[in-house]
């Protein structure tokens, strides 16, 4: 009869294994660009801030060229309030007015962007902090919206304000950062024609990047598990295709709509694929990439 192994080297081998199965995910990814969205709700604590900049150290490491975009809606209301600036909301956008649009750009290329970029250094890393007006990296034009008038139906044009889409991408600035051991981290603010500065959604701003840069995958972690379907149950698959039907036919509604439309431009704009998924499960982007589990919804072409 053997003797038992020491739980130490029970926990070293089961590491090791662990490791061993990793190996041809690290394969696949190898030298590939992997655009993560990291921000709002699915930011969490500050807990899980430091594991996601140690997921994103080990995916460099590993050989992955890691872009992270942020966002920070709750961190901008938050110093809204604090500031007695009254947020309005149209069609899911925040309205961004002159005041509003200082705050943003404090919040999301400041203090978050900064606090991203601490964290990933701390955990080993070399990350640097770039918003999409440096380099004019991000040109945006202003975003219009309608919404339908509650009493007389009548649909009308919404005035957003400082709120703009990306009409533009040049990656010469990112070009120069990938392949050399830098992380890059990014806040979707970015430049007007005119030299103003529009705020962008998050998943918008990311989906134009990984497009740009053909990325092998854009990760979309939010607070919730991914598609599901009527029963509330995870689609763990779906092509550009059956996302469109699920939009006509109601399954996806709500604030998923605009992230599955993003889905879709990345998608058409050259990125491999795209997994919407919960970035509050602990270790989300190394489940996703590194495991033969995956979580999320993985949507392509």
């Amino acid at each position: 009869m053997s003797a038992p192994i020491p739980a130490p080297v029970a926990e070293a081998q089961l590491q090791a294994e662990v490791l061993a199965k990793a190996l041809p995910h690290m394969q696949m990814y190898d030298d590939a660009i992997v655009v993560v969205k990291y921000g709002g709700h699915a930011m969490g604590g500050e807990d899980g801030a430091r594991t996601f900049a140690q997921d994103i150290v080990l995916l460099e490491q590993s050989g992955v060229n890691p872009v992270v975009v942020h966002g920070g809606g709750p961190q901008i209301g938050a110093m809204l309030a604090k500031l007695g600036i009254k947020s309005e909301f149209a069609a899911g956008l925040r309205i961004t007015d002159k005041a509003t649009i200082e705050i943003v750009e404090m919040v999301l290329a400041g203090s978050i962007n900064k606090q991203i970029v601490g964290f990933i250094n701390e955990a080993g890393g070399k990350a640097i902090g770039l918003c999409g007006k440096d380099g004019n990296m991000v040109r945006a034009k202003k975003a219009t919206r309608t919404i339908v008038d509650p009493q007389s139906h009548i649909e009308e044009v919404v005035d957003l304000g400082f709120v703009g889409e990306p009409d533009q991408v040049d990656t010469m600035v990112l070009d120069q950062i990938l392949g050399r051991e830098l992380i890059p981290v990014l806040a979707p603010v970015a430049s007007a024609v005119d030299g103003g500065t529009y705020n962008v959604n998050a998943d918008t701003f990311a989906g134009a990047i990984a497009g740009a840069l053909g990325a092998k995958r854009l990760l979309l972690l939010t607070d919730v598990p991914g598609v599901l379907d009527k029963d509330k149950q995870l689609i763990p698959t779906l092509t550009i295709e059956q996302c469109r039907k699920l939009i006509a036919d109601g399954t996806v509604s709500g604030g998923m709509i605009p992230k599955v439309e993003t889905c879709i431009y990345a998608l058409e704009a050259g990125v491999e694929g795209v997994v919407i998924m919960d970035g509050k499960v602990p270790h989300a982007v190394l489940l996703e990439l590194l495991t033969d589990h995956g979580i999320g919804t993985l949507i392509t072409r």
